[in-house]
């Protein structure tokens, strides 16, 4: 213990000046231009610094004890040489980073940099966070597979000495059945990694103690609520949205700043391991005394993990404080609600148009058996369906705390591209309640007038290839219409628009004649160009019609003869009727 407080003697000074470098390195860095905020909080040495927005309910570990130990005072300096355009030091100790595990972090920064670019991950967060979690997975004691040797458990959170989280996922991950636990080398709560499980290391399983999925869990944990962490207050907000602590945001700052000043790999299993954690000086009776050293519950042989819901917490931006921890035993807000109610839509229709945000937002109101409101209970808002519909910041899980009048408002909801309608339901977390559901509705992005952009006249020889393309352009109240879907026939007639069977036709990819193309996209002028257009023997004169919804049409006449030439000109009439002759010598 003594020990442990000699470290943390110099942290006031330490992490304080390594939080201003680390933050003004990641802007430097990435994006030019740090936010920050009127509001102030107290730092570990008593200095004012900007209050980020921390989703009311977020805690990716449920605030579970975590290494302190410092960075070296003195920080490694890159050498001339590199690996990727990664700064490489051999000198101190702790600048090494277990090989499996500093890939996965590399990995899954490089995925994040494709699926939310606007975020800025650096991967030296995910080693600065792995660090104080877990020590890089207990020193990078990992399978090649990046799966850890042996279960990282944290203490059960009973209430007694740390937050109070009854069980949520009957002991599958962390073999306890009263209480959670954090697990693996990032340090989920079941209750996250539930919904911000993924799989890193493409295995077809989210397994919260591999270091792959773990990573990349953390990478888009942190990138929730549309969070740039390249500003100062995006990355107070994500790391705080981690484990609400002061003293842990200057702590992982300050592993930020020591390892953007240069590592290097080692070989698993010879990383070091912390030596100090925040709960030294605490009853262990329910934990390891170092982190990771106990079991859970064997599970039943061949059970699989239960599997994770794809997309991360977006949660809800504020400001909360701690709460209060509950003696253990008391009731939990959450155990005293019968179900959820839907307070707000009133029967309205959920409905937008592809791309375009709803205008009603959900919500769900937590009661009792006798109706009276329960706040400060945890609603977790799931959206199914294959529209690619999301709440404000691209996820597809949003989990709220409700308020003084026990409701819980979800994000905004965004229509995906796909047309069709999804399901967005409201269940409370870590307890068994009837919850809420809604259906909405993704209409197809319109456009209202079709027109060639072309007057050219389409003809060819019966057995030959049209020598030009259609294109037509869509508009929408006269703008642009782009990403609207196109359909294209060649119809019987101008009265019968349905499929023909003889004249031109296009192919599909082996080959074969079809003359109905769907999933068409307009472009973002509001243009699409149909495939190469082909005849089979039958001369005469024929019709293809391109639509769209919201009621655009164009009607283009294409003409098959043996007097066909590649002139061009005024393109006839596209109202006309045409009866395609049977002979190929008409």
């Amino acid at each position: 213990m003594a020990a442990h407080k000699g470290r943390r003697l110099r942290k006031g000074a330490a992490t304080t000046a390594a939080a201003a470098l680390a933050v003004a390195a990641l802007s430097a860095s990435q994006a030019p231009g740090a936010t920050g905020a009127p509001d102030t909080l107290q730092t570990s040495a008593g200095q004012s610094s900007p209050v980020p927005d921390v989703p009311a309910d977020a805690n990716a570990t449920g605030n579970s004890p975590y290494y302190t130990d410092l960075p070296p005072l003195n920080s490694p300096l890159p050498s001339p040489s590199s690996t990727n355009g990664t700064p490489v030091s051999r000198g101190e100790g702790e600048a090494g980073i277990p090989a499996t595990v500093l890939d996965a972090y590399q990995k899954a920064e490089a995925e994040l940099r494709t699926s939310k670019p606007g975020c800025n991950l650096p991967w030296q967060l995910l080693a600065a966070i792995g660090k104080v979690e877990s020590g890089q997975a207990r020193g990078g004691r990992v399978r090649a597979d990046g799966t850890t040797i042996s279960p990282i458990i944290g203490p059960q959170l009973d209430g007694n000495g740390f937050a109070l989280i009854k069980d949520t996922d009957h002991g599958v991950y962390d073999g306890n059945s009263s209480y959670d636990q954090a697990i693996g080398p990032m340090q989920f709560i079941p209750s996250t990694w539930a919904w911000a499980g993924r799989d890193g290391n493409g295995d077809g399983k989210a397994d919260p103690n591999n270091v792959y999925d773990a990573a990349l869990a953390a990478g888009h944990y942190l990138c929730r609520n549309g969070w740039d962490l390249s500003t100062e207050r995006d990355l107070r907000s994500a790391i705080l949205s981690y484990n609400n602590s002061t003293d842990y945001l200057d702590l992982v700052l300050s592993w930020v700043d020591y390892y953007r000043k240069g590592t290097h790999s080692v070989a698993d299993g010879t990383g070091g391991i912390p030596g100090h954690r925040s709960d030294d000086g605490l009853p262990r009776t329910s934990m390891p005394a170092t982190p990771g050293t106990v079991s859970p519950k064997p599970s039943k042989p061949g059970k699989p993990s239960k599997p994770a819901q794809p997309s991360p917490d977006p949660g809800k931006p504020g400001s909360p404080s701690p709460e209060p921890t509950p003696p253990a035993g008391t009731p939990t807000p959450s155990d005293t609600v019968d179900h959820l109610v839907s307070p707000d839509l009133d029967g309205t229709e959920l409905s937008a148009t592809a791309g375009d945000a709803f205008e009603r937002r959900i919500s769900a109101r937590a009661v009792t058996k006798d109706g009276k409101s329960v706040a400060k209970v945890r609603v977790r808002f799931t959206i199914t369906g294959d529209t690619g519909a999301t709440f404000t910041g691209g996820e597809r899980v949003a989990t709220i705390a409700t308020d003084a009048k026990g409701t819980a408002l979800a994000p905004q909801l965004l229509a995906g591209e796909q047309a069709g309608t999804f399901k967005v339901t409201g269940t409370v977390v870590g307890h068994a309640a009837k919850g809420v559901g809604y259906t909405a509705t993704v209409t197809p992005r319109p456009a209202d007038k079709l027109v060639r952009t072309s007057d050219t006249a389409l003809t060819c020889t019966p057995g030959g290839e049209f020598a030009g393309q259609v294109q037509v352009k869509a508009t929408y109240k006269g703008a642009p219409a782009a990403k609207v879907g196109a359909t294209a026939t060649l119809i019987k007639s101008a009265a019968n628009p349905s499929a023909n069977i003889v004249g031109p036709y296009f192919k599909d990819a082996n080959g074969q004649p079809v003359r109905t193309l769907t999933g068409l996209t307009t472009d973002a002028d509001g243009v699409v160009t149909l495939p190469k257009l082909y005849a089979d023997l039958f001369s005469g004169t024929y019709l293809l019609r391109v639509t769209t919804p919201g009621g655009g049409s164009v009607t283009v006449e294409l003409k098959v003869s043996v007097l066909a030439t590649a002139s061009a000109g005024p393109s006839p009439s596209a109202s006309a009727d045409p009866s395609p002759s049977a002979s190929a010598g008409s």
